[in-house]
């Protein structure tokens, strides 16, 4: 990691599962690194010693921490990170690493949940621009075309319906 502290860093809690993410995310995202591990010490709330405490850990160049905190908290669609994609192909490959292993319920608008329980939202980096066009009518088709997307985004189908 880099000597200047972020400002502000996502801290995602885990049961037991944070070295295994952060090794998960760092081979999905490009310039992406595993930081500072730490290790929790004794009389933790009965989590054992030398248990991985907290996992540093860069995505494509945005820093987070994962902690191991135990089975207290669990992830909700409250909080999810934005991916903003290219092109279908990145899209794609987004959609196929973070989805797999994940809820497949939770799959739906771009939305997914990883197997971890962290929700993603894949998207095209035009969907922003195509929604809040002031043309009401393209941004609404857009919206309509969205809502009713199943699972991962399909461009081809947005930019269609921003066409009209």
């Amino acid at each position: 990691m880099n000597n200047k502290i972020q400002k502000i860093t996502p801290n995602l809690w885990f049961d037991t599962q944070a070295e295994q993410a952060a090794e998960l995310y760092t081979s999905i995202f490009k310039n992406s690194k595993i930081g500072r591990i730490t290790h929790h010490g004794k009389d933790n709330h009965g989590i054992p010693e030398g248990t991985v405490m907290t996992v540093e850990f860069q995505l494509d160049g945005q820093e987070f921490v994962a902690l191991n905190g135990g089975p207290y908290f669990k992830f909700t669609e409250a909080i999810s990170f934005i991916v903003n994609c290219e092109d279908q192909d990145e899209l794609d490959y987004f959609w196929e690493k973070l989805s797999e292993g994940g809820d497949e319920k939770a799959q739906n608008c771009g939305w997914l949940k990883d197997k971890y329980g962290v929700s993603w939202q894949i998207i095209p980096s035009t969907l922003t621009e195509m929604v809040s066009d002031p043309d009401p009518e393209k941004s609404e088709r857009v919206m309509k075309a969205l809502l009713q997307t199943k699972s991962k985004i399909d461009i081809k189908t947005l930019m269609q319906a921003y066409e009209g």
